[in-house]
């Protein structure tokens, strides 16, 4: 591991981070963005703690601060991208707090940073890998058999799946988008493009896209490595109208926005709340209802890092759901229909923005992209 020193602060990358929390590792963080930043979206999840002190209380002197650091554990200092971190970690290095680190990248490292966990083999002898965006709660999966490979809901730092699937010796033959999102940016035209692939979409929530695609709806037959792997889509409306669930191997529920492991998708971001509360109760109580119980859930998105398991993947067992999860059993209709269109969540930042974006009708730069996916990603009922 490459250490960068400034004085006795050391760097602290995203995937570090990211590995003390699925490991439950005790951090200590001292965040100095502003207090609404701080407020709105923050490091969470395993055994950590965090202050919030800005950075403008701290420029004349870190004084103040010492004794409401610990003792016993290493300090993070986090900014939004790096530089007041670096300072401020210099200051209390200086003022003899040993072991003190800064996050490299700051926030908008930690929003991008992907660790690939491996959710099992395949009945072929391939593997079904998820993506844990631990920083904005998205999950991406990746299905790779006989030097093959699709990816499912690929976020736009379309590089790490290129990457990992050279180092697995595949090649990406297909992109696939559960529905058309609106949290974040999907990378799925872009990988698809970048490596000769096809691109998948549902048809019904492609009505205003301005790019070519292949519409993804129950007739698709999708095979990965020869005949081998099965990827078979499902219709299941409700977070969108086009929303489109994908069964692999026939043992894994990639359920998109619609379920989730401590609950169910939202269906409002698009303003059709009222009319895909339905939708969304048939999908969840109806087609999901007809599938196995067996079959192991693996959702778009997590909400919360108690949602993650062993290793830091995000999964649950269907039947195991219809038991546990709050939103599988609501009585009423009319008890179900308030749930998910009444005091919801803030939605997602920028999220109209988001959705032009995936839709092709903008073209913001890199630098703009990131700064619309800044926040996590409220795409559930319950995620506040």
């Amino acid at each position: 591991m490459t250490i960068t020193t400034t004085k006795s602060a050391h760097a602290m990358t995203a995937g570090e981070v990211t590995r003390a929390i699925i490991e439950r590792k005790p951090l200590f963080i001292l965040d100095v963005r502003n207090e609404s930043d701080y407020a709105d979206w923050k490091i969470e999840g395993g055994i950590v703690e965090s202050l919030n002190v800005p950075f403008f209380d701290l420029i004349d002197g870190v004084e103040d601060v010492l004794p409401r650091l610990p003792a016993d554990r290493d300090v993070l200092v986090v900014c939004a991208k790096e530089g007041s971190s670096v300072f401020v970690a210099e200051q209390l290095a200086e003022a003899g707090i040993e072991g003190v680190r800064y996050l490299q990248g700051g926030m908008k490292a930690w929003s991008e940073y992907l660790e690939p966990v491996k959710i099992g083999d395949l009945k072929d002898g391939g593997e079904l890998y998820q993506f844990v965006r631990m920083g904005k709660g998205c999950l991406s999966y990746m299905a790779i058999s006989e030097g093959e490979a699709a990816v499912v809901d690929t976020l736009r730092m379309t590089d790490v799946f290129e990457d990992f699937a050279k180092a697995k010796g595949a090649v990406i033959k297909h992109t696939l988008d559960t529905h058309l999102h609106a949290d974040h940016i999907s990378g799925g035209r872009k990988l698809a493009e970048n490596s000769g692939g096809t691109y998948w979409l549902p048809p019904k929530d492609a009505d205003e896209v301005v790019f070519d695609y292949h519409p993804l709806d129950d007739q698709s037959r999708i095979n990965v490595g020869g005949t081998s792997l099965s990827i078979r889509p499902i219709y299941s409306p409700g977070h969108t109208i086009g929303s489109t669930s994908i069964i692999v191997d026939d043992r894994y529920l990639l359920s998109g926005d619609i379920l989730f492991v401590e609950s169910i998708g939202r269906p409002d971001l698009a303003g059709n709340a009222g009319d895909w509360a339905d939708d969304l109760r048939n999908t969840l109580y109806s087609t999901y209802k007809e599938l196995s119980d067996d079959l192991l859930v693996l959702p778009a998105h997590f909400g919360k890092t108690s949602e993650l398991g062993e290793g830091g993947r995000v999964a649950a067992r269907l039947g195991d759901l219809f038991a546990s999860n709050p939103g599988l059993n609501i009585d009423s209709e009319k008890a179900f229909r308030k749930t998910v269109t009444t005091n919801l969540p803030a939605q997602p930042n920028a999220y109209q923005d988001i959705r032009r974006t995936n839709m092709g009708r903008v073209q913001p730069s890199d630098d703009e992209q990131r700064d619309m996916e800044i926040g996590p990603n409220r795409c559930a009922v319950h995620d506040k």
